[in-house]
């Protein structure tokens, strides 16, 4: 029976512990998300931030004040110690937006470290004066050890959440709000409210770009990707010249250090020369190609990071997810109710003083004040007497005259009264008076009261933040096209295998670990792997390559033995998708099939080959030439078509082929600035050996040929096409020093390829206008606007001679701001068109 007892106030103990343990658990859990991580949305501050903010109120009177001091007067407030209140202090004055600081604050961008807070200054900003602070409609409560009164909230009139940022992790919730441009948020609260679509995107002090296809409006599941500018400063080094949000130029290198180390990117060294602008600067390896190394920097280093945006905000006293958008929403809403409330407290103070002025005037003017003169019996007696004087008079006010306002009236000094103007109690009357109008006229029209609030706030505070974030829609960088082929392969034909391990065996080629391998066997099988140590094909392997996904120009010409019929085929194809580590049969899938003659061109070449049959075959032929220029590219899956049903001997290859395939046909992307096959953007031509032009706004012009891995700058760009030697070029340029637009045809006469050559007269100010290569180019001119519109057209080629590439041209007209040129190719009808000069 002990025993019994004693085994359940046992049981009984570990409930009660698992109890307690289930309670507190939750009780943290609340406390940290309520009370430490998570912003509020009615101001967008945690608490400790807005103990922070209030305590430097209560300290300001417009001087510095030390950060050390500054910790001390919140310590009243916040129950975490100096630490935490310094951090989030200084991450505060980071954001350069409700704290002006002076001292060494540190550098978000270098990861530099604020200095101590005996040694840095702070107060609050004008804005933050503005728009943060108003006791009359602060709600307060008690401080954590009861001795005084913080507020529960700030009367906050700006989204302040989305310009600051937040980040924040608590227990099993995290927050993750970007922040977003001072002047775009104060745009969209006014669109909010007059009831407009607006757009809301991330924006960082440290500048950099943006692509925010995905940020799904801030909400949990979306995405950014943000880049630094990298430059190229000439054909062997690269310029960094910002940061990616949340990454130091420490981290920066160090990744650059590590993506180098790890064979990713080929760098000879990499130098940080920040100083008020971030700048580090690349020094390239020989033969290394800047736009790859770009591309490579962006995919294998810190110069690209994604960032997952997570809007978590306390509403009510429970954490909830939302989007940009309803934050924006919900601080307008939340700024108009306050404005309402300051209204609303000032026409209670104005209607308070119009009545009490009205009450000052009647007790002069009517000499009610002389029954202070009279004898009373006592004070109380004086007091009655003056508010039955005031009687008669009561209708002219708009409420009771209460025991307050007469005893405020006997306190005025004696001189007071004989000092008195009664014109300027009626002058102050009427001001009164207006102002009430003025704010009924404003609570009437809340809506434009708003605006007018948010519009003073962007012309007041605006100027200096407008956005510092390039947003840009991202290329998606292929990882296998950038990444340095600095892995050797080696094979081993006759068992079969493919690796990196396979030292002692007959080395293949140089690969990047991303590369997939193509390798096809003897008996007909083909196979794609990933680049690894060992990997088994199958035995005698006969080819092997670094495979190309969606290759339509690498053609396979192969001849086999069909080993059920003893039929010989051949086929031309190509590999374009397929899946990895999967076996495929090339040829009718019989045990006994064999290859007899296999290659791979790179540009569909399809040679000629001669046929040898076995000696012993029935044949009366037996040799005999094979035109694989005959046979049709198709799938490797096709049977092909038949060689000879007699055996085979040998086939050896008789003459080397041409490309059977038309040139590689190019587009240029416009948007990310690439050449590519996938027909996006501006049909450039079919090309063999062709080479690119490229004449760029600043009046020069570049060579270029068609590798696909090339970077350009669309914004730059005035022209782009394939390059003909013979062609004539007709460019109209400015030359701010004359003031006129100079015109002027030439032939390229240069060959260096990749070199930009300045064609106009060199100047500051001097632009490309226009730049055709047609024949016979027109040129369509109009000046003025409104009535004064003129139209010419000018017939270039008949105008001017062709020149050599740098002459200076010949003068076309004067400079006009509201000049606009365009080429016609072909004129219109005649005789509807303007005077062509020329």
């Amino acid at each position: 029976m002990a025993k019994e007892k004693k085994e359940n106030r046992v049981f009984e103990n570990e409930t009660g512990v698992q109890g307690q343990y289930k309670n507190w658990f939750l009780d943290y859990a609340s406390y940290v998300i309520l009370e430490r991580a998570v912003p509020a949305i009615e101001d967008g501050l945690k608490p400790v931030q807005r103990r922070i903010l209030h305590s430097m109120k209560e300290m300001d009177d417009g001087r510095f004040n030390k950060v050390a001091n500054i910790i001390g007067q919140s310590m009243q407030y916040h129950p975490h110690g100096d630490a935490s209140i310094g951090d989030a202090l200084v991450n505060l004055g980071q954001k350069d937006l409700l704290i002006e600081t002076q001292g060494n604050w540190g550098d978000v961008r270098t990861g530099d470290e604020a200095a101590a807070s005996r040694y840095i200054e702070a107060r609050l900003s004008k804005f933050a004066l503005e728009v943060a602070f108003n006791s009359k409609t602060t709600e307060w409560q008690l401080s954590y050890d009861g001795r005084k009164n913080e507020p529960v909230t700030l009367p906050m009139k700006f989204p302040l959440l989305l310009a600051q940022g937040a980040d924040g992790i608590a227990v099993g919730l995290s927050t993750k709000i970007l922040p977003h441009n001072f002047c775009e948020l104060i745009e969209a609260s006014i669109k909010s409210l007059r009831g407009r679509k607006f757009e809301l995107y991330p924006d960082f002090q440290t500048g950099g770009m943006i692509d925010v296809t995905n940020y799904n409006d801030g909400k949990r599941g979306g995405k950014v990707r943000v880049r630094a500018h990298v430059e190229e400063l000439d054909k062997k080094t690269l310029v960094i010249r910002d940061v990616p949000y949340g990454v130091t130029t420490t981290q920066l290198m160090e990744s650059i250090t590590k993506a180098n180390d790890q064979g990713k990117i080929k760098i000879k060294k990499v130098t940080d020369v920040t100083a008020a602008d971030v700048e580090i600067q690349i020094d390239l390896a020989p033969g290394i190609s800047p736009d790859i190394t770009i591309d490579a920097l962006y995919a294998f280093t810190d110069c690209e990071v994604s960032i997952s945006p997570n809007a978590c905000v306390i509403v009510n006293n429970k954490p909830q997810f939302l989007t940009a958008h309803e934050l924006l929403n919900v601080s307008t809403e939340n700024t108009k109710a306050l404005l309402k409330k300051e209204l609303e407290i000032r026409l209670a103070e104005l209607e308070d003083k119009w009545h009490y002025t009205s009450l000052e005037k009647i007790f002069f003017e009517e000499k009610i004040y002389k029954e202070l003169e009279q004898k009373h019996a006592t004070w109380d007696h004086v007091i009655e007497a003056i508010d039955k004087a005031f009687v008669p008079f009561k209708k002219k006010l708009k409420r009771a005259i209460e025991r307050e306002d007469i005893l405020k009236l006997t306190e005025k000094p004696v001189r007071r009264i004989y000092r008195l103007d009664i014109n300027e109690l009626n002058e102050q009357i009427k001001g009164i008076e207006a102002d009430i109008k003025q704010v009924k006229f404003d609570l009437e029209n809340l809506t434009d009261f708003a605006v007018a609030y948010f519009e003073m706030l962007l012309k007041k505070y605006g100027k200096g933040r407008e956005r510092k974030t390039e947003i840009k829609e991202f290329d998606t960088i292929q990882v296998k096209h950038v990444a340095i082929a600095n892995t050797k392969l080696y094979l081993n034909r006759a068992e079969g295998f493919i690796g990196t391990s396979l030292k002692k065996d007959e080395f293949l080629c140089e690969c990047s670990d991303y590369d997939d391998i193509i390798a096809f066997t003897k008996g007909g099988t083909m196979k794609v792997v990933k680049v690894q140590d060992k990997t088994f094909i199958g035995k005698d392997i006969i080819h092997a390559a670094v495979f190309e996904k969606n290759d339509e120009r690498t053609t396979y010409n192969m001849i086999y033995l069909d080993g059920k019929s003893g039929v010989s085929y051949a086929k031309r194809f190509n590999v374009t998708g397929i899946t990895r580590d999967k076996e495929y049969d090339l040829t009718k899938g019989s045990e006994k099939s064999k290859v007899h003659y296999f290659t791979a061109n790179p540009n569909g070449e399809a040679e000629t080959v001669k046929v040898v049959l076995s000696p012993n075959s029935t044949a009366r032929i037996k040799e005999f030439d094979f035109y694989f220029e005959e046979l049709e590219i198709k799938g490797r899956g096709s049977m092909g078509n038949q060689v000879t049903k007699y055996p085979v001997k040998t086939v050896k290859l008789k003459e080397a082929g041409k490309s059977t395939l038309a040139g590689r046909k190019l587009w240029f992307d416009d948007k990310f600035g690439r050449l590519n096959t996938e027909e996006k953007g501006k049909y450039l031509g079919s090309f063999e050996d062709e080479k690119l032009v490229v004449f760029y706004k600043d009046g020069s012009y570049e060579l270029t040929d068609t590798e696909i891995t090339q970077r350009f700058e669309p914004e730059k760009i005035m022209l782009i096409e394939k390059f003909v030697p013979e062609k004539i070029i007709s460019a109209v340029y400015l030359d701010n020093d004359k003031g006129q637009y100079n015109i002027k045809r030439f032939k390229i006469e240069t060959t260096t390829l990749k070199t930009q050559f300045t064609f106009i007269k060199e100047g500051d100010g001097n632009r490309l206008e226009a730049v055709t290569t047609d024949e016979e180019p027109i040129l369509m001119v109009q000046t003025g606007r409104g009535q004064q519109i003129r139209k010419a057209k000018f017939k270039v080629a008949k105008m001017v001679e062709v020149m050599g590439w740098k002459a200076v041209g010949a003068k076309l007209t004067d400079y006009s701001k509201t000049i606009e040129m365009e080429w016609e190719a072909k004129p219109k009808d005649e005789n509807a068109q303007p005077e062509l000069f020329g």
